[in-house]
């Protein structure tokens, strides 16, 4: 019996899945970049602690600005 492969689904599904998965990985490591350099700023000036909650807030927060620019680019408006 032959093992297949994501891409041997049919129907371009797993083009699709794969095509969705790079955009959800690249909006992940992009947010989780721009929270990091918002930690760095953050903590600069002063005796300020950047939070866990305000880092996942701020990740979050550039997650959905990525969805919003993926899904109008990817939406062709």
């Amino acid at each position: 019996m032959k093992t297949l492969t994501i891409l041997e689904v049919g129907n371009l599904a797993g083009v699709v899945v794969m095509i969705v998965g790079a955009i959800i990985l690249v909006a992940l490591v992009f947010s989780l970049i721009v929270a990091f350099i918002t930690k760095l700023i953050y903590e600069r000036k002063g005796d300020r602690k950047f939070s866990k909650k305000q880092f996942i807030q701020t990740m979050l927060i550039s997650l959905l600005i990525c969805g919003l620019i993926s899904g109008y680019i990817c939406g062709g408006l």
